[in-house]
C-alpha cells in the first residue's frame, strides 16, 4: 500500500492535483497507467530505453532518446532514475526509491504540459488537471494485439482527449483534437510500449506529434 501511495503521490505532484486516500477507487486507465507493476518482471541493474519523436514546425522537430534505470533498492525495492532527453530538451525530475509504475509517463505528461505552455500559453497546473481527470473519468480502455521485439504480444490502449469539452479551449488554438494514447503491455520489460499524443488543425490535419516508444 505504501507503494501505491508513494506512486500516487507523484503523479499527483505532477499531474496538479492532491493524491487519492488510500482505500478511493481509481479508473481503470489510472490503474494501467500509474499503478499496475510495471516492473514486476525487470530486474535490478536493467536499463530501459526509449525513443521519442517530436514533429511539428522545424524548431520543435527532433528524434531523442530516454533511459529509465533500475537498480537495488533498501529491503528488496527497485530504485529508478530517469535520463529524459538530452542537451536542452532535458528535463529533470526526481528519482524514485520505491518503483513500482514506470516513471516514463509522467515524463512524457509533463514534457508535453510544458511544451503547451510555452508554445500556446495557459498555466501548466490547468492542463495537468485537464488530463488527471481525463485518466480518472473519461478515459476510453480496450484491449489490442501489438508488435514488441517481432512478436505479437497482448496490450492495453488507453486513450484520452482531455480537451474536447473543456470550456476553455477556444483560447488554447487546436488542443479540442489533442490526443493522447498510452500502449501498456505486461509482456513488455516496464510495461510502456508506446505512448503518443497528436494535435490536428480544424482541416482535421496533423499539426504535430509527440511519440515514445519502447528501444529496449
Amino acid at each position: 500500500m505504501h507503494t501505491i501511495i508513494r506512486a500516487l503521490t507523484l503523479a499527483a505532484a505532477l499531474l496538479g492535483g492532491p493524491a487519492a486516500l488510500a482505500g478511493d477507487a481509481y479508473s481503470v486507465a489510472e490503474q494501467r497507467v500509474f499503478l499496475d507493476n510495471h516492473f514486476a518482471s525487470v530486474k535490478p541493474g536493467t536499463t530501459l530505453t526509449y525513443t521519442l519523436e517530436q514533429t511539428g514546425k522545424p524548431d520543435d522537430s527532433f528524434v531523442d532518446e530516454a533511459v529509465v534505470n533500475l537498480k537495488a533498492g533498501e529491503q528488496g525495492k527497485k530504485a529508478v532514475s530517469v535520463q529524459f532527453l538530452n542537451g536542452a530538451h532535458r528535463l529533470v525530475l526526481p528519482d524514485i526509491d520505491d518503483a513500482t509504475a514506470n516513471p516514463v509517463v509522467l515524463y512524457f505528461l509533463e514534457k508535453d504540459v510544458r511544451d503547451m505552455h510555452r508554445q500556446i500559453g495557459g498555466q501548466e497546473a490547468y492542463f495537468r488537471k485537464r488530463i488527471r481527470l481525463a485518466l480518472a473519468d473519461a478515459a476510453t480502455v480496450k484491449p489490442v494485439t501489438a508488435s514488441y521485439a517481432g512478436k505479437a504480444v497482448p496490450a492495453s490502449e488507453i486513450t484520452i482527449t482531455p480537451f474536447v469539452d473543456d470550456p476553455l479551449k477556444e483560447r488554447f488554438a487546436g488542443q479540442a483534437r489533442k490526443r493522447y494514447s498510452f500502449l501498456i503491455s505486461d509482456r513488455v520489460p516496464g510495461g510502456v510500449l508506446e505512448i503518443s499524443t497528436e494535435t490536428g488543425d480544424p482541416s482535421g490535419n496533423l499539426k504535430a506529434s509527440l511519440k515514445l516508444k519502447s528501444a529496449s
